[in-house]
């Protein structure tokens, strides 16, 4: 499975963003207007399948650069999880030298084993810090 990480949200189309956030408990209400705001005041990440055509995965990093960012809205296509394809997204976030040496956040009830990987640790049920 070839795909390459996309970084900047007008390498995405919409459309895709919104059906993967459709999956998901905490964004499956979300306008399309409140989608498209989101990603204009983020920074935007996609997984992208060379071979199909297809976005799989999305992230959005809201930060101040200069003391803490935020990890939001971390989503794998359900046909596509459970491939690496969430490490490999949340891996070049956190490579990235933007956000190095900040405090990250994300909130999140599950997948706590992933972000573990990268220093988070749980608060309590679902707020993770790092």
């Amino acid at each position: 499975m070839k795909y390459r990480i996309l970084d900047g949200s007008e390498k995405m189309n919409i459309d895709e963003v919104t059906r993967l956030l459709k999956m998901t408990y905490w964004a499956d209400k979300r306008s399309a207007e409140q989608i498209r705001k989101s990603m204009n005041n983020s920074s935007c990440y996609g997984v992208y399948l060379v071979d199909e055509k297809k976005l799989v995965g999305f992230a959005r990093v809201i930060s101040d650069y200069a003391t803490t960012y935020y990890l939001s809205d971390v989503i794998i296509d359900t046909s596509y999880q459970h491939r690496g394809l969430g490490t490999a997204l949340v891996s070049y976030i956190e490579s990235l030298p933007q956000y190095a040496g900040l405090r990250g956040i994300l909130i999140t009830r599950d997948a706590h084993n992933l972000y573990r990987k990268f220093g988070y640790e749980v608060l309590n049920d679902r707020v993770m810090v790092k």
